[in-house]
């Protein structure tokens, strides 16, 4: 029997201090929570097929799609559609909180990754299998 995911989102982020770490995986989308530090950025990447979704809960940034810079911060959501090249970066003093749902999964099922140089050390090792979180 699948479970699926329902939990309080707002306070499971605002209280994230991880990079990345992934909540739910299911076959066709994938929730994961993420932390940047003040200065600190994703890096540009370009998901030639998935969707992704951002909801900023804390803190203020900048998602970059395809050049161009989109001011974000706390209750603002973005979507980047498949094959745009894309960066999220933290331009404020206090860490930038938010959470990303992939359509499809990108990454394995409950993956923690507590800073960006452990998640670029592993992002190569870690990419979805296919496993789901039910």
């Amino acid at each position: 029997m699948k479970r699926g995911f329902c939990d309080d989102i707002e306070r499971l982020t605002i209280d994230n201090e991880d990079f990345r770490r992934v909540l739910y995986t299911g076959g066709h989308l994938q929730l994961v929570l993420m932390t940047l530090q003040p200065g600190e950025e994703i890096g540009e990447e370009v998901h030639s097929d998935r969707d992704q979704f951002f909801r900023i809960e804390d803190g203020q940034g900048s998602i970059d799609i395809d050049g161009r810079e989109n001011p974000v911060q706390g209750d603002f959501a973005v979507i980047v559609p498949a094959g745009a090249r894309h960066n999220v970066r933290n331009t404020g003093t206090e860490p930038l909180r938010l959470y990303t749902i992939y359509g499809p999964p990108e990454h394995k099922d409950k993956i923690v990754q507590a800073t960006k140089a452990d998640a670029e050390a592993r992002h190569s090792r870690e990419e979805w299998d296919g496993a789901t979180t039910d």
